[in-house]
């Protein structure tokens, strides 16, 4: 039995999928399963209770968790739990201490460390699915506005996220691995923007902005809170001189290429008519 944290999620759900069609048990955790849509060979639970019996691996999305793991980690331990595959981040690479991204993912997969269980931490950097926060405006005909227009990143799909982490589940080949997940290109937001229109069937605009005012707006978003904004800030700059390349380990993990933006754009072209 594999338990999926986050199952509702943009990787969660495809997760479950993948596990599925490879003929795994699994049991998917949700706030409120009366509305969490998932495939009805998966046993759906409330995240609250956190069932775990019978579970021998364990996906874990920190995001679940951002107030911190309580006793989980123990009681998956006690209970017989061999494997755990997180949901990390590319930030972990960053020791700075101000960065809280790197601080909250770090603090996780110590503490797995620690328990004696099996464990992969899945890296991923930009998440291609964050463009999904200019839906708004995209719709209203209005400009996405964005701080450093030249910054160049490698989205990643979160099919390709999902893929590599029922590798880590289904197989051995990933235990103790720490891959960096990422797309198979470099590019700019204004770039993606446009790929979002083509792919909609819609104009699609960018203006940039100074980081200032992309500060204060960020600020007014919901779960954004200050020290969370000035990392993202800081990391957007620095990916004007210096971009993360694509790493290729999706392509080396699961025998096949990433999937491009303009897929992803494809994917989810009617979340922004």
């Amino acid at each position: 039995m594999i338990l999926v944290t986050g199952a509702t999620g943009n990787v969660g759900r495809h997760l479950v999928g993948e596990l599925l069609t490879a003929g795994a048990a699994v049991r998917a955790l949700s706030r409120d399963p009366a509305t969490a849509n998932l495939p009805s060979e998966a046993q759906v639970a409330r995240t609250d209770e956190m069932p775990l019996d019978g579970v021998t691996s364990l996906f874990l999305n920190p995001a679940v968790f951002w107030h911190g793991l309580d006793d989980l980690l123990a009681r998956a331990v006690d209970r017989g739990v061999r494997r755990v595959v997180m949901l990390s981040s590319a930030a972990a690479l960053d020791d700075d201490p101000s960065n809280d991204l790197a601080v909250h993912h770090l603090a996780i997969e110590r503490a797995i460390e620690a328990t004696g269980m099996e464990w992969t931490f899945t890296r991923p950097g930009e998440f291609a699915s964050n463009a999904l926060g200019w839906r708004e405006a995209i719709r209203a005909g209005a400009p996405v506005r964005e701080p450093y227009a030249t910054a160049r990143s490698t989205p990643i799909h979160e099919r390709d996220i999902a893929a590599v982490a029922a590798k880590a589940l289904l197989t051995d080949a990933l235990v103790g691995a720490k891959p960096v997940l990422t797309g198979p290109e470099q590019l700019t937001h204004p770039e993606m923007v446009g790929l979002i229109g083509e792919a909609a069937g819609r104009p699609a605009r960018f203006e940039e902005v100074a980081p200032e005012q992309a500060r204060e707006e960020m600020l007014g978003r919901p779960y954004m809170r200050e020290g969370l904004v000035d990392v993202l800030l800081r990391l957007r700059a620095r990916a004007v001189d210096h971009p993360a390349a694509p790493s290729g380990e999706v392509e080396r993990i699961t025998g096949r290429p990433g999937r491009t933006f303009k897929e992803w754009a494809a994917d989810h072209a009617d979340d922004f008519r």
